[in-house]
């Protein structure tokens, strides 16, 4: 399993706009590989809001189809030249490779 997280830091107050855009559907969930997508929210901060991205992919290779999927290439050519919003303070993005799932009793379990 491979693993995408994107950390999306937020002016306290905007974070429903990130939510909304991520939890929209689009190609992202229609390609080969994708296990899943979970949209999260820290609010702990009292200064701002962080949204974390958690994109479960069957292998490293399924990602990478999807980075060179026209679907992924048009979706960036279509927002060149955009700023980003405002509201949004930074964004960072990692890659991790899963070496041992340890499942609970609650797994298989919808939640």
């Amino acid at each position: 399993m491979f693993i995408q997280t994107r950390s999306i830091v937020i002016e306290k107050g905007n974070s429903d706009k990130v939510i909304e855009k991520f939890s929209a559907l689009g190609a992202l969930e229609e390609m080969e590989g994708l296990i899943d997508i979970s949209v999260t929210l820290n609010k702990k901060s009292k200064d701002n809001e962080e949204v974390l991205l958690l994109i479960r992919w069957e292998s490293e290779e399924a990602w990478k189809n999807w980075e060179k999927s026209d679907a992924h290439i048009q979706g960036h050519r279509n927002s060149r030249g955009q700023e980003k919003p405002a509201f949004i303070i930074s964004t960072t993005v990692n890659m991790y490779e899963v070496q041992k799932i340890k499942e609970g009793k609650a797994c298989g379990k919808q939640v």
